[in-house]
């Protein structure tokens, strides 16, 4: 269903699939498309920067009529709803602390949505070179955006501080992590767990 409102939207505004910048929002256009579009604009990215996310956050809220805890995952982008805390491995392609690290989310974090992007692993587009660039919010089509932007950002371990400020100066963020090979940095609610000796 919405992957069809978004593939037909697509159709008539091309841009909305293509863009690297944010666009303006039509007030005709469904709702998912409005919330990409806003939340990609708040960061300054291109609308599409945020459709894994949108479709994750968007599936999840339909499946919770039918039950209270849902986990919905998306190319690295997760929607969750739990009772109890969970947690979430974190691959970050060829750095070592890939498998070895994971981020635990609290129940009263929850809904929430925890995106990732990479300069180095997987299909999408980013002009850094992180390993892994990591955001929890609210809404985890806002999620998607900021990692994507956040990722943007970074293209050596050095500038993992700035990408932390940037993620510290945006409102919505709650938390963020860094992986640019060995390296790692984290700002805002963010609680690690050991799954890997070393």
């Amino acid at each position: 269903n919405y992957r069809t409102q978004i593939e037909s939207y697509i159709k008539v505004h091309p841009k909305f699939r293509t863009s690297l910048q944010p666009l303006d929002v039509e007030a005709q256009a469904p709702p998912i498309i409005q919330e990409m579009i806003s939340a990609a604009k708040r960061v300054g990215v291109g609308p599409f920067a945020a459709v894994a996310g949108a479709i994750a956050e968007y599936v999840g809220k339909e499946l919770l009529q039918f039950s209270p805890e849902v986990i919905v995952e998306n190319g690295g982008d997760i929607f969750v709803v739990s009772r109890r805390s969970r947690v979430f491995g974190i691959y970050a392609g060829n750095s070592p602390l890939t498998g070895k690290i994971a981020l635990k989310i609290e129940a009263s974090q929850m809904p929430c949505g925890v995106c990732t992007s990479s300069g180095s692993v997987g299909h999408s587009l980013s002009f850094g070179r992180t390993d892994a660039a990591i955001v929890m919010a609210k809404s985890t089509t806002f999620a998607d955006a900021c990692a994507t932007a956040l990722g943007n950002k970074v293209f050596r371990a050095s500038d993992i501080p700035v990408g932390l400020k940037f993620a510290e100066n945006t409102e919505g963020v709650d938390g963020a992590v860094i992986i640019v090979r060995e390296e790692i940095g984290a700002w805002g609610n963010v609680e690690f767990v050991k799954t890997a000796p070393g």
